[in-house]
């Protein structure tokens, strides 16, 4: 068995979330277009999609150029088929990610984050695919209650809670 296993580190633009995931379908760009779109409309996006079959190109829409770019870039770097790339600004994974998982064509979501990201990549003889993420940094201890309410207070201060 030729099997390979790569970490790629994905680079990113400060201040943007990036959501990582498998689709299966030509039409995956548009319909996670429309998704972002209606469900938060003041987002500034981009979205890539690599084919894996055909002309294996790799598909893609958005309302940011620049974020458009480094969509198309971030998948290069990680070469595998079936493959989605969002990142956003002026908007948070949470406004989306439950229209994301539902949306037909969608298999599964690797990550959503704002954090240092790696992802593992296994490399065949036939091509490369995602088996997993490296998402942020681990832990360093348990919360105490001064933190819990730092975490309290920022839920409240960006909108999430009353």
């Amino acid at each position: 068995m030729n099997l390979e296993i790569h970490d790629v580190k994905i680079d990113y633009p400060e201040g943007c979330n990036i959501i990582l995931g498998q689709t299966h379908f030509i039409k995956s760009a548009e319909d996670l277009y429309e998704i972002i779109a209606t469900s938060v409309p003041q987002a500034r996006f981009g979205i890539a999609f690599t084919e894996a079959s055909g002309p294996c190109l790799i598909r893609t829409e958005g309302n940011d150029r620049e974020l458009v770019g480094c969509c198309a870039t971030i998948l290069k770097s990680i070469g595998a088929g079936h493959v989605f790339c969002i990142l956003l600004r002026d908007a948070y994974p949470i406004n989306v990610l439950t229209q994301i998982k539902n949306c037909p064509e969608v298999c599964t979501v690797f990550c959503a984050t704002a954090t240092p990201l790696q992802v593992l990549v296994a490399s065949t003889l036939q091509g490369w695919g995602v088996i997993g993420v490296i998402d942020g940094s681990p832990p360093k201890g348990v919360e105490t209650e001064d933190d819990r309410q730092e975490r309290r207070d920022l839920l409240r201060k960006i909108g999430y809670k009353r």
